[in-house]
């Protein structure tokens, strides 16, 4: 059965790379709606012209922008999803919710990840990704500063610095916590800590997939 699940967390918690992940042995579609932005502002189609100044501010796009981007790519979705990045605000929340009753869908599970603020800001330092495919991973992982995936040249994003970090966390704070405590509210929220190394993690968060179809607790 396909399922349809969000991921939330703050910057530099693995949504990612767990998305990514969960969706491929899952079988789902997935997006990350930061990759496309930012893939947007590379390529200066009209959406990246419109969305540059905004995410050079470190803030969040407004929310009918957002949401008729998602709309769109939903829309060309036939089966399950991994939502990354969406929803980030209550608007956006109920659009979502909107989106799916209108098809008689329901989402699936809310999962919230959880590190420490001291792990996020180290994990935004050694942060990298490749323009070209999207991969991302830490400068570790790199060889001779190529992707490890496409061979592509990689290095860190243009927004991981303390100061766009601590905007965008604020960011998340404001906007993104009430859609936590929403979904909380409704039984679909499954907090994970995600503090743990990457291969670990991932074997955890299919777990709490596979058992998640209950009310929270």
């Amino acid at each position: 059965m396909s399922q349809r699940l969000v991921l939330l967390g703050p910057p530099a918690s693995g949504k990612g790379t767990q998305g990514r992940r969960l969706a491929e042995r899952l079988s789902l579609a997935y997006v990350s709606t930061g990759a496309l932005l930012r893939s947007a502002v590379e390529k200066g189609s009209a959406l990246g012209r419109e969305a540059a100044p905004i995410l050079a501010r470190h803030e969040y796009l407004p929310d009918p922008l957002m949401c008729s981007i998602m709309g769109e790519w939903l829309g060309r979705q036939d089966g399950g999803w991994v939502l990354d990045g969406f929803p980030r605000s209550l608007p956006q929340e109920q659009y979502l919710s909107e989106w799916l009753a209108s098809r008689g869908e329901e989402l699936d599970a809310a999962i919230l990840l959880e590190v420490p603020e001291s792990e996020l800001l180290l994990r935004i330092r050694n942060r990298v990704e490749c323009p070209a495919c999207r991969w991302s991973g830490r400068s570790d992982q790199l060889s001779a500063d190529h992707c490890p995936r496409c061979g592509g040249p990689a290095g860190a994003r243009e927004d991981d610095t303390e100061t766009g970090f601590r905007a965008r966390l604020a960011e998340y704070r404001e906007h993104t916590l009430p859609v936590v405590d929403r979904y909380q509210a409704a039984g679909l929220l499954r907090r994970f800590d995600a503090a743990s190394d990457p291969d670990g993690a991932e074997a955890r968060l299919l777990e709490l997939i596979r058992t998640s179809h209950g009310p929270s607790a």
